[in-house]
């Protein structure tokens, strides 16, 4: 999962609590009726198939928690079904979300240790437990990335090799995602995943991992539109499971589809907090909902209910999320504050950001590339080059910090706070280099779903210099990649306007009209677009 302004790390470690049987049998009920066509056979006791096919289906909506535990249960029920020591390594490993602590990679080696000395009676089985120990070994010679990538390919044989196990066809085409390479303009990974997962949907369309993975390749703006069939279906899979359920609005944003988008983190937010009731960690499921809601409400000019979400984050007590979760707290904290001032073009208000106190540095840059966008917007050199000056110390500090491979994720963002930095001082021309070749690289591989575009600031900047042609076609590129954005729609419709294309502004302000209708917004942007379509 992308997310806006930082990568989207989060930070879990599984820990078993207690809940009563009653909550047990009624989520293994809802789950599981809904989920029914994941089929993985394991040559243990027969008591346990249900519970095992369970805990895989769980990890097909990255729903580690419940997963762990299932697999726990397993192998409390069977203590020598070797496939449940597997179940609870692949519930530390989470592929798309975040790297490994070294205690989970500690566990997960002792884990597959445990599995492998079972000595599992099929091959298939034992193909499953030395793949995923490929990851778990050696942790101090491979990074992150050469782990993921070594089990990709470890998998890869699994499925070469049991080529009538759907499920190796699916856990295949997620260690393709989990291993691809940064910023490849290729997108050899993904396109490589969906072509499995594509022909596996035809015939299994109600498999959660195969609906979820396809959304996870075409999270991109070249690919989208094709997952949309998966993202309406997914949420129906799984529907009690937040993860599943808010999926879907990965692709409505990509797409422009704000109510979609709308529908599909409430309903997420309902399924986190009836998961919560149950003791179970969800508070960053809720909190990544709650991001994009602020979003997509503010792209229809629903500021009144963009703020309830940011008022939600700032009532939500550091010291009441899981430790685990709290640096991903913090960051979404900074970010929704931020997103409120620069979506709704408040540049003052921007310029006002605050840090939080206690914050890692990788979460307090948000606050400083805001800082950068609203100087350059009011064309205030001092306080543009203050900002780049604590964004790049906050860089320094974050290569120093537990985590320093964020750094990797935040190198477009610098790279905008450099080109609107740049701006403020009259450098022009050297702002548009940078933010073009941001905006040429988030058009092949995308960006965070509720980021800012940097084609779309490219164009803001080029109308705000006077260069309204320039900035119509950069908009009309952004609103591609990223359509029926509130501030596109608006700048395009602007920029035509300037170049004396009344009809093209019309129908940016038409279209920007509709995105809104029902609600009541106190947007200048959006009574002028309603003045000028009624004056015609």
């Amino acid at each position: 999962m992308k997310t806006a302004f930082l990568p989207h790390v989060l930070v879990v470690t599984l820990t078993t609590l207690p809940f009563s049987a009653q909550e047990r049998e009624h989520h293994h009920h809802d789950i599981g009726e809904t989920a029914a066509s994941v089929t993985f056979p394991v040559s243990c006791a027969p008591a346990v198939q249900a519970s095992f096919t369970q805990g895989v289906t769980l990890l097909h909506s990255f729903e580690y928690e419940e997963a762990n535990h299932e697999f726990q249960e397993v192998a409390q029920r069977d203590p020598q079904c070797a496939m449940a020591y597997w179940g609870q390594g692949m519930s530390l490993y989470h592929q798309l979300w975040d790297r490994a602590s070294k205690d989970n990679l500690q566990r997960g080696a002792e884990l597959l240790a445990k599995a492998r000395d079972l000595k599992a009676p099929t091959a298939r089985e034992r193909d499953y437990i030395q793949a995923l120990s490929v990851f778990y070994a050696t942790t101090e010679k491979l990074d992150h990335n050469q782990r993921a990538s070594v089990y990709s390919k470890a998998m890869q044989g699994v499925y070469e090799r049991n080529p009538q196990d759907r499920e190796a066809a699916v856990f295949y085409a997620l260690s393709l995602l989990a291993s691809a390479q940064n910023n490849d303009t290729e997108l050899t990974n993904a396109k490589a995943a969906v072509a499995i997962l594509n022909n596996l949907f035809e015939e299994n369309p109600t498999h959660p991992g195969i609906a979820h993975y396809i959304i996870h390749s075409c999270d991109n703006p070249a690919m989208a539109s094709l997952a949309l069939p998966a993202a309406r279906k997914y949420a129906s899979i799984a529907p009690e499971s937040p993860h599943a359920v808010h999926m879907p609005s990965h692709i409505f944003a990509r797409l422009g589809l704000w109510q979609d988008d709308i529908n599909s983190n409430l309903a997420a937010i309902r399924a986190a907090d009836k998961m919560a009731d149950m003791h179970f960690h969800v508070m960053h499921h809720k909190m990544h909902s709650m991001d994009f809601l602020e979003y997509a409400y503010l792209q229809i000019g629903d500021d009144v209910n963009a703020k309830a979400q940011m008022h939600e984050f700032n009532t939500i007590r550091k010291a009441d999320v899981d430790a685990d979760f709290q640096d991903y707290f913090e960051a979404h904290l900074l970010q929704s504050r931020a997103m409120y001032a620069i979506e709704r073009r408040q540049w003052k208000e921007a310029l006002n950001l605050q840090p939080n106190p206690g914050a890692p540095p990788y979460a307090q840059v948000i606050v400083y590339w805001g800082r950068a966008v609203a100087a350059g917007h009011l064309h205030d050199a001092a306080a543009a080059q203050d900002a780049l000056k604590h964004y790049e110390e906050l860089l320094e500090e974050t290569k120093k910090s537990a985590k320093p491979y964020m750094v990797e994720g935040l190198k477009s963002q610098h790279d905008e706070v450099l080109a609107w930095a740049g701006y403020a001082l009259g450098k022009t021309d050297e702002a548009v280099r940078l933010l073009r070749s941001v905006s040429d690289m988030q058009d092949k591989v995308g960006k965070g779903e509720t980021e800012s575009p940097a084609r779309e600031m490219l164009a803001d900047l080029l109308l705000d210099a006077q260069r309204p042609q320039e900035a119509l076609a950069e908009y009309e590129i952004s609103l591609r990649t990223d359509p029926n954005r509130f501030n596109g729609l608006y700048g395009a419709a602007q920029a035509a306007n300037q170049t004396k294309q009344k009809e093209k502004a019309s129908s940016y302000y038409a279209q920007l009209v509709k995105n809104c209708e029902g609600v009541h917004s106190d947007r200048s942007e959006l009574g002028e677009a309603k003045t000028l379509l009624a004056s015609k």
